[in-house]
């Protein structure tokens, strides 16, 4: 079995005025344990900080990240809890033309199914308008189109600001492939904390897997490297689905991942040094993939309002761990309603 472990964020839109389907159904299910367990090389990691609901709730600022938060993040399972989130689509080796990993479906440890647009429903009353606001033009600013792959780093801060970087530009996915000094990877659920909150994190213990099943996504992978057969990542066209892969601190990117990769591709540099900070190349690279996305196709977020609600109400479980509670409530009432 592959040793993907995968935690998955999305956000909230402004108005959960997006299109949902024409009927909202509610199912009841055996209990969770009962249910056959469909076996997937990924994992749902779950917050490890609890918090309270609010419908006054609305902070400004995330909590500053720290490379002692990454450490933790990539290495420790102590006081991680788990929890159901959406349902996914099977991760691995199926071809697919554009990828999209969640399914409209959440499956509540009660026994009940609910559909996006009921979770949504079930939450808002416990989200202030500021903050779906805010979750809102995350959302629309959102895309798979463009992945991160962090290959082998040592230092967790450069992890850290990478995370940052590619929650601020809307990059949606980041991949983290460890190092040979650190395979201490958990299969903990949904781990949360600074701005790796909202993004979807898979973690991987060999670059083979994770470049095997990012092709079976469709995604062309790009490894930045300097030699005579790289490409300016200004020649390139970004519209294409692409992973971004930026190597380790010291020895660069694998020669195992260069040899399957389809392309090299570096950052022109005009000065006396030869390289970038890995932080600072991945920050440009998806920085400059974003504005050309822009310029070819009008937008970097691409997502329908169908995959727009979903990752919604994915985000909205993940608001804080009273939410679970919360949309199984929900789930019970309109249950007893249908009776």
């Amino acid at each position: 079995m592959s040793s993907c472990k995968t935690m998955f964020c999305s956000s909230l839109s402004s108005s959960f005025k997006f299109k949902s389907k024409s009927k909202s159904t509610l199912s009841l299910l055996p209990p969770a344990s009962s249910l056959p367990h469909h076996q997937s090389t990924s994992r749902c990691y779950t917050p490890s900080q609890t918090a309270v609901v609010s419908s006054t709730e609305d902070p400004q600022i995330e909590q500053p990240q720290s490379k002692d938060k990454i450490q933790n993040i990539l290495t420790n399972d102590n006081g991680v809890t788990s929890a159901m989130k959406m349902q996914r689509k099977p991760l691995l080796h199926e071809p697919h033309s554009r990828w999209f990993p969640y399914l409209d479906s959440f499956r509540c440890g009660n026994g009940y199914e609910l559909t996006s647009n009921e979770v949504i429903e079930a939450v808002s009353p416990c989200v202030s308008k500021s903050r779906k606001e805010r979750f809102g033009n995350a959302a629309r600013n959102r895309s798979y189109s463009v992945c991160l792959v962090v290959e082998g780093l040592c230092d967790f801060g450069n992890v850290s600001a990478a995370f940052r970087s590619a929650d601020a530009l809307g990059v949606q996915s980041v991949h983290v492939v460890s190092s040979e000094a650190n395979k201490r990877y958990k299969d903990n659920r949904h781990v949360s904390m600074g701005a790796e909150k909202w993004l979807d994190i898979e973690l991987w213990d060999s670059t083979k897997e994770c470049f095997e099943t990012l092709k079976s996504r469709g995604y062309r992978i790009a490894t930045t490297h300097v030699g005579i057969d790289a490409v300016s990542i200004y020649d390139m066209d970004w519209s294409c689905p692409t992973a971004i892969v930026v190597g380790n601190e010291n020895r660069g990117i694998s020669d195992e991942a260069l040899a399957m990769s389809d392309l090299h591709c570096s950052i022109p540099m005009k000065g006396m040094v030869d390289s970038f900070n890995v932080s600072v190349a991945a920050g440009i690279l998806m920085h400059h993939a974003v504005c050309d996305r822009i310029s070819r196709t009008g937008q970097h977020g691409d997502l329908t309002v169908e995959e727009r609600q979903i990752l919604l109400a994915e985000f909205s479980l993940r608001h804080s761990n009273s939410v679970i509670s919360v949309v199984e409530d929900y789930a019970k009432r309109k249950a007893a309603l249908l009776t």
